[in-house]
C-alpha cells in the first residue's frame, strides 16, 4: 500500500510504541492535569509535530548520519537525558506555593511537548531505525510513502492522544478538590522525568 511493505504490522508498531510509558505520555497527562483539556491538546499536537519532525530528519538522511557517527547519537541521547532531569528536578523542589513549572498557557504546554518529543532517544531511534524498515524499496513511491506514514503517524497520535487527554482530565476533576494530592502527584511526576532522563544517559 503507497509503497509500505505491511501497512497494517505499520499501524500496530505505530500503536505500541505510543502505549510504550515513557516522556510523551507522561508530558500529556500532566499537561491535562495542569491545564485541562485545552493544555492536554495542546501538548499533543506538541508531539505530533515532534513525531514529524524526528520522521522527515529520517527522510533526509540523519538516520545514516547517526549510524556513522555514534558519538552524534549519544550526544543527541546526553541533551535529552539531561533536558528530562532538568525539568523533573524543578517539579520535585517546587513548593506548594511556587508557580507551577508547567503553565496553564496551551502554548507552553506545545512547545513542553514538542522539546520532550524531539530530545527524547526512543522516539529518535523509532524513525530513524525502525521506520525505514516499512518501507518497500521495489514499490516505494518517494514523497507519496513518507507522506502516507507521516499522516498515519500523525492520525494515531491524535486518537491516542485525545483518549489520554480525556481519561486523565476525567481523574484530575476528582483529585483537584485535594491540593495536597496534587503536590504529591507533581512530585512524583518529577521523579518519573528524573528516572527517564537517567535511564536514557546510561544507555538504557
Amino acid at each position: 500500500m503507497f509503497g509500505i511493505a505491511d501497512y497494517g504490522a505499520f499501524v500496530i508498531a505505530v500503536i505500541v510504541f505510543l502505549m510504550i510509558p515513557g516522556p510523551g505520555n507522561l508530558a500529556l497527562i500532566t499537561s491535562t492535569s495542569k491545564g485541562g483539556i485545552r493544555g492536554g491538546l495542546a501538548a499533543t499536537l506538541g508531539v505530533m509535530l515532534g513525531d514529524q519532525v524526528l520522521m522527515w530528519l529520517a527522510v533526509a538522511g540523519v538516520a545514516a548520519l547517526l549510524a556513522a557517527t555514534p558519538t552524534a547519537f549519544r550526544a543527541v541521547q546526553w541533551l535529552g537525558a539531561a533536558y528530562l532531569a532538568w525539568l523533573g528536578l524543578r517539579m520535585l523542589l517546587a513548593g506548594p506555593g511556587d508557580k507551577p513549572i508547567l503553565n496553564i498557557r496551551p502554548s507552553h504546554f506545545l512547545r513542553q511537548a514538542f522539546a520532550i518529543t524531539l530530545l527524547n532517544p526512543k522516539a529518535i531511534v523509532f524513525y530513524m531505525a525502525f521506520f525505514p524498515l516499512f518501507v518497500d524499496p521495489a514499490r516505494h513511491r518517494g514523497l507519496l510513502t513518507f507522506g502516507v506514514m507521516a499522516a498515519t503517524v500523525s492520525m494515531l497520535t491524535f486518537a491516542y492522544g485525545l483518549t489520554m487527554v480525556l481519561m486523565s482530565h476525567f481523574l484530575a476533576e476528582r483529585m483537584r478538590a485535594s491540593p495536597r494530592i496534587s503536590r504529591i502527584l507533581n512530585k512524583i511526576a518529577g521523579l518519573f522525568l528524573i528516572g527517564f532522563g537517567v535511564k536514557l544517559a546510561i544507555g538504557n
